[in-house]
């Protein structure tokens, strides 16, 4: 099974997320917040989106941990990520992201209520469900009945 690394791993958002997508993934949480002790042995500890080294430590993180896919929630992340994204897929890492050029297109959604449908979103084509976009969209989405527009899901 591949294993798909969640950021913000403590907020419920990422914690609706595992389960949705625990049939088609292993999760692995990790957060740049503070985790309880008692907690700590369930996230892995990242910088915040905003640090110049967030990518490369992330990079080392995912290379550890043998990670596939990254799904960053917070919008900084998402950034640096799309910034990053051709160093991830030199070493078969993908981040879930748009393309940097593609970013300012996006509507974002914030901690979207529970019963809204969100997917994950590869090239068009859904990783979690047999979904396929006509659009070659990548990253955690909200989408239209009409397909037409898009909505990039963030913390």
């Amino acid at each position: 099974m591949q294993k798909i690394l969640i950021t913000y791993g403590t907020r419920p958002l990422a914690q609706r997320l595992a389960k949705q997508f625990s049939a088609k993934f292993e999760i692995v949480f990790a957060s740049s917040e503070e985790v309880p002790s008692f907690l700590q042995a369930n996230y892995l500890k990242i910088p915040t989106g905003v640090n110049p080294t967030y990518a490369h430590e992330l990079l080392k993180l995912c290379l550890d941990k043998q990670i596939d896919y990254i799904l960053p929630l917070g919008e900084a992340e998402i950034n640096s990520l799309a910034e990053s994204k051709l160093l991830f897929e030199e070493y078969d890492i993908i981040p879930l992201v748009p393309n940097l050029s593609d970013l300012p297109v996006y509507f974002t959604i914030e901690n979207p209520p529970s019963q809204a449908e969100i997917h994950i979103y590869l090239q068009g084509k859904a990783l979690d469900v047999e979904q396929k976009l006509h659009l070659p969209a990548t990253g955690l989405l909200m989408v239209s009945d009409d397909q037409e527009e898009l909505a990039l899901v963030t913390i």
